[in-house]
């Protein structure tokens, strides 16, 4: 039985059924699966620290990598979704090699330098996060490659916590060399089939457009909102991709998405995640002002100039690169 720490803990505490091979690790309760990738030979970059001027110190392991990411509890923080996990892995027998919270591991530069299962399946809150990595002790002569590593992710992101753990170990025998589920999506069952595909007819409309890209990609770059280096204005060609999500939300009332803004490589890293921050809550506005969307229903953040989609070298890569995105996140 494992214990638990306090009586909060071991009533926000629930088993939570995984494979035999997996970490035998228990959930809160109400903790919602979202992905579940494994490659049976493959490699994982387990950071060690913080990031620095040196950048962040990571150990390279190849064998099975396992990456799991969960919905969990709004109700709980970051610390204490983490803090009862970190005891399971000390009873059985890991060993804590680093630990941070948001702004002691680095922030933005930890977060995009170390791996994160993508959006929507993981999120990711820049002020609001803490990171585990733990191993089991290497055996008498077993090899480092063998070792059994985890980390963990926990953060805090809107309206609700997520969680990441990625596990590496020995190759199994007799496993299959990769297996993946469909990529997970919000649930949306009443959506037909043949609106979750794109219609390839001549009559397609933009709106549906929008919306399939949303179910089938998880992301959608809105359309027509191009900035001027520096600008977070809005112009008249943003109204229509505005309408468009807006009428998406409305005819999809259980879901939620996050407004994400970019930018090109023109300036400091700290100005340009505060330039993609205000454009998208410049977007996030307009939206729910001119459609009447609840705002608990759509969240924003900027990435600055982290994931571009053009070459920086070109003015028509940089205003390629100026864009906003919507990224659906949930049907809850």
């Amino acid at each position: 039985m494992i214990r638990r720490t306090g009586a909060f803990l071991a009533s926000f505490l629930l088993p939570l059924s995984l494979q035999a091979q997996d970490l035998p690790l228990e959930l809160p309760g109400g903790a919602e699966s979202l992905s579940y990738r494994e490659t049976a030979v493959g490699s994982y970059a387990l950071p060690l620290s913080g990031h620095s001027e040196n950048g962040i110190e990571q150990r390279v392991l190849e064998g099975r990598v396992l990456r799991r990411t969960w919905r969990l509890p709004e109700s709980a923080t970051a610390l204490q979704i983490l803090a009862p996990l970190r005891e399971q892995l000390q009873n059985l027998g890991y060993e804590t090699l680093f630990q941070c919270q948001a702004r002691q591991c680095g922030g933005f530069d930890f977060r995009f330098g170390i791996e994160v299962v993508p959006a929507p399946d993981m999120l990711v809150s820049l002020s609001d996060y803490e990171f585990l990595s733990a191993a089991k002790p290497l055996l008498p002569g077993q090899a480092e490659q063998a070792q059994e590593v985890v980390s963990l992710l926990v953060s805090h992101s809107g309206y609700a916590t997520f969680l990441q753990i990625i596990e590496t170990g020995p190759v199994m025998e007799d496993q299959p060399p990769e297996t993946e589920p469909a990529a997970s999506s919000p649930n949306l069952s009443e959506v037909s089939d043949e609106e979750a595909k794109p219609d390839s007819g001549d009559h397609q409309s933009e709106a549906l457009s929008l919306s399939s890209q949303l179910l089938a990609e998880g992301h959608v770059i809105l359309e027509g909102l191009v900035f001027k280096s520096g600008s977070v204005r809005l112009g008249q060609r943003a109204v229509q991709s505005l309408e468009e999500l807006a009428q998406f939300l409305k005819d999809h009332p259980e879901a939620r998405v996050l407004i994400v803004g970019h930018t090109d490589s023109v300036g400091s890293l700290a100005s340009n995640r505060s330039l993609s921050e205000r454009r998208a809550e410049a977007v996030r506005g307009a939206l729910i002002e001119n459609s009447g969307i609840d705002n608990a229903r759509v969240q924003a953040t900027g990435v600055g100039y982290a994931a571009p989609i053009a070459s920086n070298l070109s003015p028509a890569g940089r205003e390629k690169n100026r864009r906003v995105e919507a990224v659906l996140l949930s049907s809850k």
